[in-house]
């Protein structure tokens, strides 16, 4: 019955959609906020002014998807996780936390794959661009022979290329550049750099006085 709940909620018009997500789930959306026909189910959703979720995205077993003011998920996004309430395979992670945390003014495109089953934090005015891409917060630990989990985390004012694949445990500084089909699998702290290759490696210097670094709108015409 609560599956067939969940199919209906999802055809019903966006005003009494709204009313039931915050009435019957508990979410928090803002009244500018919006959703389109989308299996957009956390279990906690927050959702502030402006914000928006595309057609035809999903979201499933993620604990939090917390969306600041005008940031946005585009179509046909997949977004999984794996909620810290089923600890079956990460009893060693005490704290993880599934979720997908995104500043305001930032983006997410359209036909990525974002894998958090850890936490996946997106700073201000930043945008995962093209298509494609994947981020993986969890794998195999090869040594222990169990699944393990590792945050990721995309500075503010940071551009994300197309196609690209961006593992546990790798960050990417404030006002960085990562190129298209590069491959992020550590932690890098210079700003103002393009990142790119597999794996990724700093190729050269960013103008700080860029325009997209200064931007005071996440929308780009």
């Amino acid at each position: 019955m609560r599956f067939l709940f969940k199919v209906l909620v999802i055809l019903m018009p966006w005003g009494i959609k709204r009313l039931i997500l915050v009435r019957f789930f508990n979410y928090e959306i803002h009244s500018s906020a919006k959703i389109g026909l989308c299996w957009f189910y956390p279990k906690k959703l927050i959702m502030e002014a402006n914000s928006k979720v595309a057609n035809f995205s999903v979201a499933v077993n993620l604990d939090l998807i917390h969306m600041q003011e005008y940031s946005s998920i585009g179509r046909s996004n997949w977004i999984t996780g794996y909620p810290s309430s089923s600890n079956v395979h990460f009893a060693h992670q005490s704290d993880r936390r599934a979720e997908l945390l995104i500043g305001r003014h930032s983006a997410i495109t359209k036909n990525h794959h974002i894998d958090c089953t850890n936490s996946v934090v997106i700073g201000s005015f930043s945008t995962i661009a093209g298509y494609g891409s994947q981020l993986l917060t969890h794998s195999i630990d090869i040594l222990e022979s169990r699944q393990d989990s590792k945050p990721i985390v995309i500075g503010s004012y940071s551009f994300i290329g197309t196609d690209v694949v961006i593992l546990g445990g790798s960050s990417l500084p404030d006002y960085s550049i990562l190129g298209a089909k590069s491959l992020l699998n550590k932690k890098f702290l210079d700003s103002h750099k393009v990142y790119a290759g597999v794996p990724a490696t700093m190729r050269s210097s960013v103008d700080a006085n860029a325009k997209y670094f200064n931007r005071l709108s996440g929308f780009i015409n």
